[in-house]
C-alpha cells in the first residue's frame, strides 16, 4: 500500500509538478538502483537502466493504479527494463563474441565496435571485456605484466621501456608479445576469442 504523501506526491507529479517527481527519485533512487545492479551487475549498466525506469515511471504516471505499492510498481519497471538490457546485450554478445561456426567476421572483434557513440550493447562489452582483461593482466608474471602495461600506454617507444626496465628491446619485444599471447589465450577460454588484449 502506498502511503498518503507518496500519493500526494505522484498525482502533484501527474500535473506537472517536476519537484515532485524529483522527490519521488529522491525517495526511491537507491532502491531502483541496487535492482538494475542485481540484474546486471555492472554499475554503468544499472545506473542507465535506473535513469531510463525514472524516465517510463514519469511518462507512465497515468498508469499507476495503487493497487501496489509506488515503490514496488517503479521497482517492477526497472526489473524489466534490466532484464530486457540483460537479454539485449546477451543476444548481441552471443553474435559477436561467440559467432556461428563458418559464420565467423574478420578482424578482431575490437575492430567490429563502432567508434562514434556506441550503443549500451557495446558498451557493456567493452565494460566486460576490460574487466576481464584487467583481471588476467594481474595475473601475469611481473617480468610479462610491466612491459605490457608500459607498452599498452602507448606513450612510450621500445627503447624507452628497455632502458626503464634495464633489458635489452629483444627482450622487451618478446615480452610484450608473449603477454599478449597469453592474454589472447586466456580470454579465449572465456569466450573472447578474437579479441586482441590491450590494457
Amino acid at each position: 500500500m502506498t502511503d498518503p504523501v507518496t500519493l500526494d506526491l505522484v498525482e502533484r507529479a501527474r500535473q506537472g509538478d517536476a519537484r515532485a517527481f524529483g522527490e519521488l527519485v529522491d525517495r526511491h533512487r537507491q532502491a531502483v538502483y541496487r535492482a538494475a545492479l542485481a540484474a546486471l551487475r555492472l554499475p554503468e549498466e544499472a545506473e542507465e537502466v535506473a535513469q531510463d525506469a525514472f524516465v517510463t515511471a514519469y511518462r507512465s504516471l497515468a498508469g499507476f493504479r495503487g493497487d501496489a505499492s509506488f515503490k514496488t510498481w517503479l521497482l517492477t519497471i526497472t526489473w524489466r527494463k534490466a532484464l530486457d538490457r540483460r537479454a539485449s546485450l546477451g543476444r548481441w554478445l552471443r553474435r559477436r563474441v561467440r559467432p556461428a561456426p563458418g559464420h565467423e567476421p574478420s578482424g578482431d572483434a575490437l575492430d567490429r565496435l563502432p567508434a562514434a557513440r556506441p550503443s549500451q550493447e557495446h558498451a557493456l562489452l567493452a565494460a566486460e571485456l576490460v574487466r576481464h582483461t584487467r583481471r588476467l593482466i594481474g595475473t601475469l608474471p611481473t617480468r610479462l605484466r610491466d612491459p605490457l602495461l608500459l607498452a599498452g600506454t602507448g606513450d612510450h617507444s621500445y627503447e624507452e621501456m628497455a632502458a626503464m626496465l634495464g633489458a635489452p628491446v629483444g627482450t622487451v619485444k618478446w615480452r610484450v608479445s608473449e603477454a599478449r599471447r597469453l592474454l589472447r589465450q586466456k580470454l579465449a577460454a572465456l569466450g573472447y576469442g578474437g579479441v586482441s588484449p590491450e590494457p
